[in-house]
């Protein structure tokens, strides 16, 4: 076997050029999409570190953008602050610990709910006969899955 340069994403990683084609592979995957298993948190429940040891966001007033930063900030009624002029056109606002931070909406928690047990037909390379995965319902079916196609390859190889 030799190593291939493949794009993944914006990189190229180094994999393991295969002896036999993607038909003869299957990918397996748990998946637990944010639409389905994961739902918003307050920053406490994520241990937000702007939250918990409070943060400061420094302005530029002199730029549109500042303007618009100064704006939002003063007439936010969700975070109190206390603000210091640190040159003719810069400000900086310090909130104190127990502020929820700038970004609280991305925070998420995952749901009790189990992922999603998914089968591709191919690998990497592709998937050679198209079409969706295979979605299994319990655990147990997808590792016996992944237990038999291996038993499989295994005998492929043994007979060359």
């Amino acid at each position: 076997m030799r190593m291939v340069q493949v794009p993944f994403g914006d990189t190229m990683v180094s994999r393991l050029e295969p002896d036999m084609g993607p038909e003869g592979f299957k990918s397996y995957s748990m998946r637990r999409p944010r639409s389905t298993h994961w739902r918003r948190a307050t920053c406490e429940e994520v241990d937000c570190r702007a939250y918990i040891e409070g943060f400061v966001t420094t302005v530029d007033i002199g730029t549109e953008l500042g303007q618009r930063q100064f704006h939002f900030i003063t007439h936010d009624k969700k975070r109190s602050y206390s603000m210091q002029r640190v040159g003719p056109t810069v400000v900086k606002f310090l909130f104190k610990p127990g502020t929820i931070c700038m970004g609280y909406e991305d925070h998420k928690v995952p749901l009790d709910k189990l992922p999603f047990f998914l089968v591709h037909e191919g690998d990497w390379r592709g998937n050679p006969r198209g079409g969706s995965p295979f979605v299994h319902k319990r655990v147990i079916d997808w590792v016996d899955d992944f237990a038999t196609h291996q038993m499989k390859l295994a005998e492929t190889l043994r007979r060359g």
